[in-house]
Parts: C-alpha cells; structure tokens; sequence
C-alpha cells in the first residue's frame, strides 16, 4: 500500500480524497495555488506546496509543477480528482515515466475513452449503442454549421477534451451553430488546454443516466448501479439520484452489461463513469466515458456502501477486488444536490466573495432514520474565487424510499445557511417541492420547461403563507416582548406589546391575533386556521425551528428595523408586522420606483471583458451580441434586449468588472 498520495487538485474533491487516505492510514499531500493559499484542503492535508499563481493553467493544469511538488514531498502516488488534469494522458504518463502511481486507469484507456470522438468509435465497434453525430474533427465555423445542418438541428456542439458541462451548446439554427462553436472552442481552450469540437445529434426528450463501472488490473470489471443526472442546466448537473426512477431492472442491466464490455474492451481499470442519454422508451445510447472519479460519486457510495476512493486507491496499489457482481445491492435512495456560488434571481449568474456564514446541517442519521452527507472544500470566512468552478458543496441524503430522501433533502437544504454570495439553495429547495420532480417525471430540458422565464423564487401558497405570516408575527412578538424587559424605563411609559398585528408579505396582508397560553405561543389567523406555535428561537439567532401543530418548519431569519425576512422551501419573502393602525397608515405611503438603468448595459456578475463587440455610434438589434463576459471558466455572451444606438462604450476587453459596472450605454 501507498506511504503518501499527493492530490493534484482542490477543493471539495481535494478534501474528500484526503478524508479516504487518512482513514487508510495513508499520509497525503496539497497543492495549492495563490488563490487557495487558506483554502481548506490545504488545511486538512498533512503536507501542502505552492504551485503558482491563480489561473488554472498557471498553476492545477501544470504537469511540471504537479511532478516538482511530488518530487519534494516523495509522494508514491497521485490522485487526480475530477477536472484539471484527471483525465489527461499526457499526465498519467509523466507519472509512469518518474515512477509514480496514477489512482485511475492506464494511459492507453485514458487516451481511448478520454477523447469523445475516439471512443464513440469504440463504443459502437464494441457493440454500445451510439448517438447519431460527426466524429470528425471540426476545424472551422463555416465548417461547423455545414456538418451540423448535415446531421439536421438541434445539434450538440462539444469538446472533445474534459467534461463537467465547459465547452457544451446547443444550437438550434446555423447561427447558433456558429456562435456556438467559438464559445465551445474558446471555453475548452480555457478549461483544458485542448480546443477540439466535435458535432453531433441532439436527442429531444432525453434523460441523462449514467453507470458506475469499476475494475482492477487482474480482469475483474463490475458495475454498480446507475446515477439520473437528468436536472441540468446549460449541461451542467445540479441534481443527481441513485437508483434512476425511470430505468427497470432489464434496462438496468443491459446499460450496465454494455458499459461493463466497453470498459472491457479497452483495458480498463479503476473507476469510471460510461453516460447514457436513454429516451421515453428506454433505449439508450452512449454518450462518453469519464475516466475519472464523477462528481456526483456519492450517491452510488451512499446506496451501495462502497468508499470508491478507497476502492481506486486499492486498485492502483494492484490489489484484487472483493467484491462480485452478484453481491452489488442498491439499498434505498439518495439524492445529492449541488450547492453552488450561482445567483438565482440573476439567471444564476456566478457569484463570488467572502462566506461571511457557512453552517451546513448535522451530518449522519438523523431522528426519522434519513441520513445526511456533506461533502465540502469550504469553511465560514473563506472566499469563493472567480478563477475556479463555483461548487460549494454537495449536500446528499438517504431515505429508504425516493421520496423519504426527497423529504430529507428539503429539510436539510432549510437548515443550511450560507451568507456573503449569491448561491443557488432557494433553487434546490425549490426543485425539491416541485410535483414533477417528485412524481420522477424527469428530462435534462426539465429546469428550462419548468423555469423558463429563470428563477424569481416560490409564490408562498395559502397554508403555507398564512404559516409564514403566524411565524412572522410570532417573532415580532418575541421581539417585543423582550425590548418591553428592558429595565429603567420611565414608569407611565411602559411598552405594552399588543395582540393583534398585521402582517405584510409581499403585496398580501394577514390579520393575526398572538395570545400566551401557558408555555405556548398561539396564533390566529383571520379566516384561517388557530395553531399553537413553539419554537426555541431567540433575537439573534438566524435560524429557527418552529412546530406548527403536527409540522416542523426550519426557517431562516433575517431581522431589520422595520421588517423580518423568511427564507423556506425556496420562498424568499419580506414580512412587515405592523398593528391595525400603523398598517392603515401604511397602505397610504408611496411606492418607491428603482433606479432606471434601462438605456445601461451593466455587468451581471464579477468577471472579466474578452470582447466588446459594438462600438460607439454602432446601431443595435434586438439580440445582438454587445459584450463577452468570462467568469468561473465559463463565457457569457451579452445581448442587447431591444434595438437601439451605442452612445458610449466605458469599458475595454481585459478589464475586470464587478457586478452592476456599466458597460456601455445606449442613446
């Protein structure tokens, strides 16, 4: 076995390796680029080096500097994680020629099944279903939207190199084709050092599913189940399950018998991942295999008990497999949602800073029996870069059935605070109570169908705003209340904390009476249901759990002078609690408009300029490209949203922005 295993990557992954290794008993070592100097892996490994400056390709994707760092520290084997430079050949054989093990496959089958083209042609001689595509190299733009009216739109345009949803689009007409395939290449350049596209078929209706393999280096390949990645958005995954709800044991183990022969057919060894997109029949076809250890990882360990970072490590150190076919059960259901540094209310914009709170939920079984799992490269205080993919964390749970882990996903999504950054748990939430995801109803088009105006966080329905607004007026009491304690008062000026309030939320207003019955807070809401209310909350803190009869609600508060706000189940409101008076007096107060930035192109997120593509003077049309916005290694294309004339340009390409920096301005 391993004396020392250098992982050549960051964050959470980074973190989790580390985790797996110290259990082993196997010292590990940390790479860290300026930008991570205090990040938390460098915190948990037991050994860490310096490799460069922030960007990437300056520092992670750096063969030399991963070899200097393993020469230093005498590490015996290096695990890549997933992205950089985990599915590169080139660094599996620098780690071979200096006589270190690479915790993955050989390079052979990372030459094969890494690149997308080649390995479609693999797949297909060994008998694997394929989508229909160009397997060609795709030189030009001109080029690119030949082939792609060739094969008929809609197409996928992809990098051949590296995966995680960097280099992907959609193009429905030539013209997105050629836009797309500059974005595409642009992208991979950026993220892997390797600009090849490839063209091919775009499957409407698709359900994204794909297979677990793992083998060692004595013939043995085994598949452990499947994982549903169908809720994506612009191809990234965001939620992923294990078992899929749609696949049946016949389908199941088709999929897993090819993906197995595939893996067969090119030596390989360690663990994979081979993606299918199956359609509303159940026929599959093979999209790509990731010689890498997959993101979403967890919930296959979680249903199957198997630690595959151990497994990996056991298997380059040239260890036999345990396990057999027969003996790999699916136990329950879990589910991994992925907390990212995106801002909803902004078309998931990214967005970075400073975590100035990070209190993820309790780890482990809980008291209904769900269990919990947080896997994570952050801590409160820490920063989120805009050099590097914007994951948080990933938040998983278990139930003995889908909607049991469902149910325990929403609840610990509640109970997760994170301040400081625009991110993307209001969103999860809301996926967790949506009826069609619940029902399993599932297609990677589901967040665009389903939100396709984007995201402006859940409209309160009549039970649960009228819960809502019981909460609201239960903290303002308790507000009140205590500020009616404070000593020294003058005597005949004594507050007196009233019984009925109004409440405000949004543009509906609740009449609510609060009496004291004992030990319990008790609310009745005109018209509406009386619910005895308790709850261990106190001012200051800024998370509560308040039982509302037989229904537990974890919400999170912020208050202000004049207002509280409610965070749950995705709903993101205001509450004013006002008495009858005030609230009257209230109705009669002007609304006050916001800043008019219409005739502004603002910046959406932190980020830097690549291009300005209009000039002062130049007249516009509605949806004409203005501006090429790069953050997180991901490029956003700027559009104007109605036909105008550029009065004046204040920026230039290079410069780095933060969000709402105008741009340029419109006559």
């Amino acid at each position: 076995m391993f004396n020392k295993i250098l992982i050549a990557n960051r964050g959470e992954i980074a973190c989790r390796v580390i985790r797996t290794a110290k259990k082993m008993g196997i010292a590990t070592v940390a790479v860290y680029s300026d930008a991570d100097a205090n990040a938390l892996h460098v915190r948990e490994a037991d050994e860490a080096v310096h490799i460069g400056p922030a960007p990437s390709n300056q520092s992670y994707i750096v063969i030399d500097k991963i070899l200097e760092a393993i020469r230093k520290t005498g590490a015996d084997a290096v695990h890549p994680g997933y992205g950089f430079l985990s599915e590169n050949p080139a660094f599996a054989a620098a780690l071979e020629k200096e006589g270190v093990a690479f915790i993955g496959p050989p390079v052979k089958a990372i030459e094969a099944m890494g690149d997308k083209i080649t390995s479609k042609k693999l797949a297909a001689e060994a008998g694997v279903s394929t989508v229909p595509g160009h397997m060609g190299l795709i030189e030009t733009a001109d080029g690119a939207v030949r082939i792609a009216s060739e094969i008929g739109y809609p197409v996928m345009i992809k990098a051949s190199a590296g995966g995680g949803g960097k280099g992907m689009r959609i193009a429905w007409n030539d013209s997105e084709a050629r836009e797309g395939f500059q974005s595409s290449r642009n992208e991979a350049k950026a993220s892997f050092g390797d600009d090849r596209i490839f063209i091919e078929k775009f499957v409407t209706q698709p359900r994204h599913i794909e297979i677990q393999v793992l083998g060692d280096q004595h013939g043995t390949v085994l598949y452990l189940g499947e994982r549903e990645c169908s809720i994506q958005r612009r191809n990234q995954k965001v939620i992923e399950e294990a078992p899929s709800p749609f696949l049946d044991e016949a389908t199941r183990k088709a999929m897993g018998e090819q993906a197995v022969a595939l893996a067969k057919a090119v030596g390989y060894f360690s663990a994979g991942t081979v993606e299918f997109i199956v359609d509303g029949d159940r026929n599959f076809y093979f999209l790509e295999m990731n010689t890498r250890l997959q993101v979403e990882h967890p919930v296959t360990e979680i249903v199957t008990g198997i630690d595959l970072v151990e497994q990996m490590i056991r298997v380059a150190a040239g260890e036999k497999l345990s396990l057999s076919q027969p003996g790999i059960k699916l136990n329950g259901w879990a589910i991994e949602s992925r907390l990212y540094a995106e801002d909803p209310y902004r078309n998931f914009l990214p967005s970075i800073g400073r975590l100035t709170r990070y209190r993820p939920p309790e780890e482990g079984r809980q008291e209904n029996g769900t269990i919990l799992r947080n896997d994570t490269g952050v801590f409160e205080g820490g920063e989120i870069s805009m050099y590097y993919d914007p994951m948080i964390a990933k938040l998983c749970s278990w139930g003995e059935t889908r909607l049991s882990a469902i149910d325990a996903m929403g609840e610990a999504l509640d109970r997760f605070e994170v301040e400081g950054i625009g991110h993307n748990l209001p969103f999860l939430s809301a996926v967790m109570q949506h009826p069609r995801f619940r029902s399993g109803n599932l297609t990677t088009g589901f967040i665009a169908e389903e939100f396709p105006d984007g995201f402006s966080g859940v409209e309160p329905q009549t039970q649960a705003a009228e819960r809502l607004a019981a909460i609201a007026a239960v903290i303002h009491h308790q507000v009140q209340s205590r500020a009616a304690q404070i000593s020294g008062t003058i005597g005949n000026h004594r507050r007196i904390v009233g019984k009925d309030w109004v409440v405000q939320l949004g543009k509906t207003e609740h009449r609510i009476s609060v009496d004291l019955e004992g030990d319990h807070v008790v609310t009745q809401v005109e018209g509406g249901e009386r619910l005895a209310v308790e709850t261990d909350w106190l001012p200051g803190r800024s998370l509560g759990m308040f039982r509302l009869g037989d229904t537990v609600l974890a919400v999170k508060i912020d208050l202000s002078p004049s207002a509280i706000r409610l965070r749950w189940h995705g709903v993101d409101i205001v509450a004013h609690v006002r008495s009858p008076r005030v609230a009257e007096l209230a109705r009669l107060m002007p609304e006050k408009l916001p800043p008019d930035t219409s005739k502004m192109l603002l910046c959406p997120m932190p980020g830097v300029i690549t291009s300005i593509s209009v000039a002062e003077g130049d007249e516009v049309e509605a949806g004409q490209a203005l501006a090429t916005v790069e953050a997180m290694k991901m490029e956003n294309i700027l559009r104007a949203e109605r036909k105008g004339r550029v009065a004046n340009v204040s920026v230039k390409a290079g410069d780095s922005l933060a969000v709402d920096e105008v741009i340029l301005q419109f006559d």
